[in-house]
């Protein structure tokens, strides 16, 4: 699935017209990425989490000419699947999972 899929998929479901439909995407992505900048934590209830890891500097070897070369200690981001979002895709049953609505707002019961 790619960006433009998900945008697809929230014009579905909301019927919000395209461009807000990209904002809505483009502000969650640069929510997440904000946060992992600050190195706060991202938890998503029923999917999982958002953290940086702390790599630590090592020699590395450059692969043309061999030369050792040294790699700095850098952040990464790192994804920890919620216990359901695993138990959901081990499932053979193709049902969908229950916190994504599968109607559009106006038919939705208030």
């Amino acid at each position: 699935m790619t960006k433009a899929d998900l945008v697809e998929e929230v014009i579905r479901i909301t019927e919000l017209p395209r461009k807000e439909s990209e904002t809505v995407v483009e502000t969650i992505f640069e929510s997440i990425i904000s946060a992992l900048r600050e190195n706060d934590k991202i938890e998503i209830r029923g999917f999982g989490s958002f953290r940086t890891r702390q790599r630590r500097g090592r020699v590395g070897r450059n692969p043309k000419t061999g030369e050792k070369v040294d790699v700095p200690p850098k952040k990464i981001p790192f994804f920890k699947p919620s216990k359901e979002l695993k138990e959901f895709v081990n499932t053979t049953d193709a049902a969908e999972p229950a916190a994504v609505p599968t109607t559009a707002p106006s038919e939705a019961p208030r």
